[in-house]
């Protein structure tokens, strides 16, 4: 099934939604050095920030920060990454780092992150193109900003 994204008023959200977001806020300002601090200053267990802290941004600063990391699962064979990337090219996003994990069991993990701003589409379109490209196994938006 592929991600979906929803735009919820802030009094609805959980209690741990919401500090997860004013934990990332004080890291962001430079108020608290860790996540451990962060997370304890505003009253959250450093567990439910690391289980939200990805699929957690405020609608205006996502607005604004215009870059997506995207985590993959490609198959370990020739070709496979040069294809991603060249989509992504495609397609107008304009890639900052790629980070690829030694195959296991003949897949590599690849994180790339991606400036977003030019892209054609939105990121779910993105991701279902990659998800039907050959040799991607998997396709995730796993950070913002």
């Amino acid at each position: 099934m592929a991600e979906r994204y929803y735009a919820v008023r802030e009094d609805l959200l959980p209690e741990g939604i919401l500090k997860t977001e004013q934990a990332k806020e004080l890291l962001r300002r430079g108020e608290a050095d860790t996540v451990h601090e962060a997370a304890e200053r505003v009253g959250l267990s450093r567990s439910a920030f690391y289980k939200y802290k990805d699929g957690v941004y405020l609608l205006e600063q996502a607005a604004r920060e215009k870059i997506a990391t995207l985590s993959l699962d490609l198959e370990h064979r020739s070709g496979v990454l040069s294809k991603v990337l060249g989509l992504l090219a495609s397609l107008e996003g304009n890639v900052l780092t790629i980070h690829q994990s030694i195959p296991l069991q003949g897949l590599a993990n690849v994180v790339v992150s991606l400036e977003t701003s030019g892209l054609q589409g939105t990121l779910q379109d993105l991701l279902d193109r990659l998800r039907r490209e050959g040799g991607v196994k998997r396709a995730a938006v796993v950070g913002r900003g």
